[in-house]
């Protein structure tokens, strides 16, 4: 099967379409979060307070997140749209200039003679063909079919769901106290966060689990650590 030689998998059915900005928008929102959490632990930070830095953290970087990809998914259809329009022009003012790249295009690519100029004719008598033959050949760029606006949503609400995880543990303590150490079981759980996510990054990026998995976790305990000596640092300097 084609689909198992380029190791795809469709297991999430059209989800599949946006896993990939559900994946790192979820990898930064627990990144983000953890860090602020661990931060505010080795500040000795009161747990309301942390959970309000977490959350300010959690909603403001999350929005801005999406709407940063959203802007950027826009742009680029913008951009394809803008060039599209350009090559319309050029095929239908310019057609002796167009068709004579064409079969440049496809000389360089090893075809010649007869068949050469049956491509060519076969490609210029299709002017929506024409048009997307340039844009990929000659421009290097291809439509994209993902929605800007779904593409923002993925990213938001992966880092909106993900990123909550290490304030769990700290909201429950905070409406029903008990002795249990909540940072610990905060890093736990957050630990299998980063297990999940590396997961699903193994299967957009078709890398080893194993591989991917260790490289969150590295990341997200990497930038715990940061946060909590920062943290540590700071509450001493200013005691």
């Amino acid at each position: 099967m084609e689909s198992e030689i380029h190791l795809e998998n469709n297991r999430f059915g059209k989800l599949q379409e946006y896993l990939r900005e559900f994946v790192y928008g979820g990898i930064d929102g627990a990144v983000t979060t953890f860090a602020v959490v661990a931060g505010g632990y080795g500040a000795n930070l009161d747990a309301g307070i942390l959970i309000i830095l977490g959350f300010a953290n959690l909603l403001a970087d999350g929005f801005s997140m999406s709407v940063g990809a959203y802007l950027s998914a826009k742009s680029e259809k913008d951009n394809f749209s803008k060039h599209e329009k350009i090559e319309y022009w050029e095929v239908e003012n310019l057609p002796e200039i167009e068709r004579t790249e064409i079969e440049e295009i496809y000389r360089a690519k090893g075809f010649k003679g007869e068949l050469l100029q049956k491509i060519v004719e076969h490609i210029c008598s299709d002017k929506d063909l024409w048009v997307a033959e340039m844009m990929k050949d000659e421009l290097g760029m291809m439509r994209d079919s993902k929605s800007p606006f779904k593409i923002g949503l993925a990213t938001l609400v992966s880092f909106v769901l993900v990123g909550l995880i290490p304030l769990l543990i700290y909201l429950w303590n905070f409406f029903f106290p008990s002795e249990i150490n909540t940072f610990l079981w905060t890093s736990i759980l957050t630990g299998l966060a980063f297990l999940i996510v590396g997961w699903l990054k193994s299967i957009v990026n078709q890398t080893s689990a194993l591989r991917s998995i260790s490289e969150t976790v590295a990341l997200g305990v990497l930038a715990a650590i940061v946060a909590f000596y920062v943290g540590d640092l700071l509450e001493q300097f200013f005691k």
